[in-house]
Formats: C-alpha cells, sequence, structure tokens
C-alpha cells in the first residue's frame, strides 16, 4: 500500500454523502481486522494463520489509513457491533477449517470490490477528492488480491458453504446502509 497516496481531508468541509461512505469505509475495514483476529483465534492450522496474518496486517493499515480521512466523532456508532460480527465471520468458518474460511473471505472482497468500485466511480464522475479517489483504488487492488488469493484455495463450496456466502455478503450489505446512516 502507497502510504502517499492518503491525505488528511479532516481540515476541508466534506459533504455528507461523503462523510457516509468513509464512515461505511471505516466500518468495514474495522470488521475486516476483526475477521482476521477470530479466524486466529480459531485455527492451529499453520498455513490458514500465515493467511490471516498477512492479510490482518494489510486490513490494519487500511483501517489507519481510512482513519485518517474521516473526524472521529463521523465513525459508525455501531462499531463494537462491526468488531463482534467481523470476529464471529471469521471465527464460525475457521471451525469448519480452511475451505470455509477461504470462501468467506471470497464472499467478502468480492462484495469489498463492488462497494468501492461504487465508491470510486462516483468520485471520478464529479472529479472531487482525486487523492481519496486513488486511496479506495489502492484498498481495492489489495482487496481483490486477497480475494483471489482465497478464491484460488477454495477446493469446493457444498450448498451450506454457498448458503453461509450469501448470508456474508447480505450481511455486508445490511452493515454498509446501517454504517452510512450512523
Amino acid at each position: 500500500m502507497n502510504e502517499s497516496v492518503s491525505q488528511d481531508f479532516k481540515s476541508r468541509e466534506l459533504p455528507q454523502r461523503l462523510l457516509a461512505e468513509l464512515r461505511s469505509d471505516h466500518a468495514g475495514e474495522t470488521g475486516a481486522v476483526w475477521i482476521y483476529r477470530g479466524i486466529l483465534a480459531v485455527t492451529s492450522n499453520i498455513e490458514l494463520r500465515k493467511f490471516a496474518q498477512h492479510h490482518l496486517a494489510t486490513e490494519e493499515q487500511h483501517l489507519a489509513l481510512v482513519s485518517k480521512q474521516i473526524p472521529e466523532q463521523q465513525i459508525s456508532v455501531f462499531i463494537p457491533v462491526w468488531k463482534l460480527a467481523g470476529f464471529l465471520t471469521g471465527a464460525i468458518p475457521a471451525i469448519f477449517g480452511d475451505n470455509s474460511v477461504y470462501a468467506t473471505i471470497d464472499a467478502v472482497e468480492t462484495f469489498v470490490d463492488s462497494h468501492y468500485q461504487h465508491q470510486i466511480d462516483s468520485l471520478r464522475q464529479d472529479g472531487s477528492f482525486p487523492a481519496l479517489r486513488n486511496l479506495l483504488e489502492q484498498c481495492q487492488a489489495d482487496e481483490l488480491c486477497h480475494r483471489d488469493e482465497a478464491r484460488a484455495a477454495v477446493k469446493s463450496r457444498n450448498h451450506a458453504l454457498r448458503a453461509w456466502c450469501w448470508l456474508v455478503g447480505y450481511g455486508s450489505a445490511v452493515a454498509v446502509k446501517l454504517a452510512r446512516w450512523r
């Protein structure tokens, strides 16, 4: 992640719509950090632990960068909920093994790709906040690498795993709506 793309926007007046988007990004990166913490709390699989530790470091970096973009009083009031939801989203599939974790990460990152792309397209269209758009593009690129790495490791998807992944995607969409709201 190129930290030079980060610019502190607190000194500028941000439109409410952009604050809502940044709030959802902050909530999402918080959840992502806790997904990997949940995995690490449950699994003893050495390869899965390496995967989770590597991705956790990236997500912690994303969270730090996004945190610089939003005033502290504007972060989601649901942060404790996002931490718990993230932890459970990592821990539950880790109970069932690496395949379930990889499928879960694929589902999460597929949602995140779409979420970031919507924001990037909006910023590109109105030409505002190019440094923020660049930051989101960098985060999105990392998330796509996470998705692709996880997707390549998925061995199979039974009906229960498909249902779980649908639930993860749906839950992510609901979380974004709530975080945008407050």
